[in-house]
């Protein structure tokens, strides 16, 4: 079991069988038991076996607190909850509706990934509008024992939120704390619609005003330096934004300017890391998207 503190844990997913590419938190106490985003349903089998590990059952699991919607993170929500029809579900009041009718997230999802929809990710199900607890920011709220600091935190996502455990210290980040795998490189992870960069620099700051011990980072897990690790982020973000705009000023279609980044980018990662490192990172954030989401930025900035 790896343990953040008493009654924190959580649980590797094993991704497209892939150790630390997704992790879900475990919050138990007060004979509650919260997940901090369940990931998808392609990996619930997984999930599964590590509550029961723990002691735990998904039939145990009283609320899912989602960082964002992405299938990555909250694919499998509607899949409990259809099970488990008492589980609360905390979401930002932009995803809400995108949980309840999913068909725009999934026509957007199948977009990216085609025909690999189901074997990435499983089943989308819809959850009823009586199970979600809709969050703006701002808000505390009482989950597995404990008391959840909520802060807005778009860049990745439009509708992105942190929790903050204060008890443990520990801030729950999503994909605003970026991808770290193995001690490797600070990867922020940029798919299209929504990346904005100023936003993902105020949603930081944010972060840093709670003064965390530690942030918990999806892709993946705890980081005990959190000022220094979030400030390589954003220096990385500059980096990998440059690195994009750049190849946009170049002559090329849109495919070969891609290829032209991906190569870009896999240079930048193997100066800080192994293959078998490189293998979790395409699995979390594959080059693909880094690129479309910051070409997106920058292509809706005229003066760019």
């Amino acid at each position: 079991m790896d343990t953040l503190a008493a009654g924190l844990s959580w649980v590797d997913l094993l991704f497209l069988g892939r150790p630390h590419a997704v992790a879900t938190v475990v919050v138990r106490g007060a004979g509650t038991l919260a997940l901090i985003d369940p990931g998808p349903t392609s990996c619930l089998d997984t999930l599964d076996l590590g509550l029961q590990a723990q002691g735990l059952r998904l039939s145990d699991v009283t609320d899912l607190l989602l960082t964002h919607i992405h299938l990555d993170h909250a694919g499998a929500t509607g899949t409990l909850v259809r099970r488990h029809p008492n589980i609360r579900v905390v979401v930002h009041e932009r995803g809400a509706p995108h949980m309840a009718d999913p068909s725009k997230l999934l026509a957007s999802a199948t977009r990216l990934y085609g025909a690999r929809m189901d074997e990435l990710w499983g089943e989308c199900a819809p959850v009823p509008e009586k199970n979600m607890t809709v969050v703006a920011g701002g808000e505390r709220i009482d989950a597995g024992g404990r008391t959840f600091e909520i802060a807005y935190t778009p860049g990745h996502a439009s509708h992105h939120v942190s929790y903050f455990d204060r008890s443990s210290g520990v801030a729950f980040v999503g994909d605003t704390g970026g991808v770290c795998i193995d001690g490797g490189y600070i990867l922020p992870p940029t798919p299209p619609p929504d990346i904005d960069i100023e936003a993902w620099r105020d949603s930081v700051a944010r972060i840093e005003a709670w003064s965390p011990a530690a942030i918990f980072m999806t892709h993946f897990g705890p980081v005990n330096n959190p000022r220094l690790h979030l400030t390589t982020l954003m220096q990385n973000l500059d980096t990998m934004a440059g690195l994009v705009r750049a190849r946009l000023s170049e002559p090329g279609t849109d495919e070969e300017q891609s290829k032209r980044f991906a190569e870009d980018l896999q240079h930048e990662l193997r100066r800080h890391m192994t293959e078998a490192q490189l293998a979790s990172y395409r699995a979390a954030a594959p080059p693909e998207l880094v690129w479309l989401g910051l070409a997106r930025y920058w292509r809706k900035r005229p003066e760019a």
